[in-house]
């Protein structure tokens, strides 16, 4: 299992310094997500002061940028990186959308679908030659003259992953992406259940292997070296789970469990303004469900018992930094991926 580390809050002019570090700590990747700075700026400027580790976005909003836009994005940073950079997408909710970047909502299974086919279109084009005809219902590219095209690369085109929850999103992430990011609001019940049944469905009908698909997350830890830090960190993790709990969008995994009532309870209580009171509604019980909980010298184990043999890739929280040992201990744990193929087309 590769482990990540969540660099999103850094200044960019620490990067050049802090970076070398954590490579040199043994991190397997460091990651971005699109909070209050832009997720690809500070890959950038890593991509430039390391030599080794991974380099992902986890993720980046899609919808509000055209795919001809993160095309180039994308492939200037696999250049930047000698091919270290991974393209991690996510759709978010419609509200965001809509009044947070003002950008046009329409299902989002169909559309994600084409937004990572154009994606894989347009490089095709740049990496092979291939005439650039793609033609959907929301995206439409078939004009790329030699002046637009990127300098002539070796390397493959950068492997794209998608954020999902529900089965759609599951489903189409198996059938065009190169990798799935799992929320952290999932369970292992729910993941054997519903997600792997998906995955194992859309890699089969695009002619493609477990074994060069990448599967990250799926769930929360909370650890820290001592009982009182680890009990803070859960502390945190519950409150999240009730946060994310309140949102009808993942109910389905309170479903799984027999807690609808619990999900559809957050939610009136979010609606009657009532979040400080979210915490208390998750019960220790429920809160296993989501969330592996030890101390840094013991928590290798139940990250192997609730994450082995479905997740590839697991990252740390905001600002977290696991000690060597412990980061050993998790790579120990055996995955299913062994790489990215994406000069394989799929056959959808």
């Amino acid at each position: 299992m590769q482990v990540y580390r969540n660099i999103t809050d850094w200044n960019l002019r620490d990067i050049p310094r802090v970076a070398p570090d954590l490579e040199a700590a043994g991190y397997d990747g460091l990651l971005t997500t699109e909070l209050k700075h832009d997720p690809f700026l500070p890959l950038a400027v890593a991509s430039t002061s390391t030599s080794k580790v991974q380099l992902a976005t986890g993720i980046a909003v899609s919808f509000l940028r055209s795919p001809m836009a993160v095309a180039n994005l994308a492939w200037d940073l696999k250049e930047a990186s000698d091919g270290r950079f991974t393209l991690g997408l996510g759709t978010q909710i419609r509200a965001h959308n809509e009044k947070r970047f003002s950008a046009p909502w329409s299902p989002p299974g169909p559309r994600m679908r084409e937004y990572i086919q154009s994606l894989k279109a347009i490089w095709r084009c740049w990496q092979d030659g291939e005439k650039l005809d793609f033609k959907g219902e929301h995206y439409t590219f078939t004009l790329m003259t030699p002046e637009f095209v990127p300098e002539a690369s070796d390397l493959p085109p950068p492997p794209v992953t998608l954020a999902a929850v529900g089965p759609v999103m599951i489903r189409v992430a198996a059938e065009v992406a190169d990798g799935v990011r799992l929320h952290g609001f999932c369970t292992r019940a729910y993941i054997d259940q519903t997600i792997m049944p998906k995955i194992e469905q859309g890699l089969a009908a695009s002619g493609r292997k477990r074994e060069n698909f990448e599967i990250s997350g799926g769930g929360f830890i909370a650890t820290g070296p001592d009982d009182e830090s680890v009990a803070k960190a859960a502390e945190v993790i519950r409150y999240r789970v009730g946060f994310y709990g309140s949102t009808p969008a993942y109910w389905p995994v309170f479903e799984t469990h027999g807690q609808g009532d619990l999900g559809r309870k957050l939610n009136a209580m979010t609606k009657a303004g009532a979040w400080d009171k979210l915490a208390a509604e998750i019960s220790d019980e429920v809160l296993e469900l989501f969330c592996v909980i030890g101390r840094h010298d013991e928590i290798a184990g139940g990250i192997e018992a609730r994450f082995g043999g479905v997740s590839d890739v697991f990252s740390t929280g905001l600002n977290e930094d696991f000690p060597p040992d412990l980061i050993q201990d998790i790579q120990a744990i055996k995955g299913r991926f062994t790489g990215f193929d994406t000069r394989t087309k799929a056959t959808l």
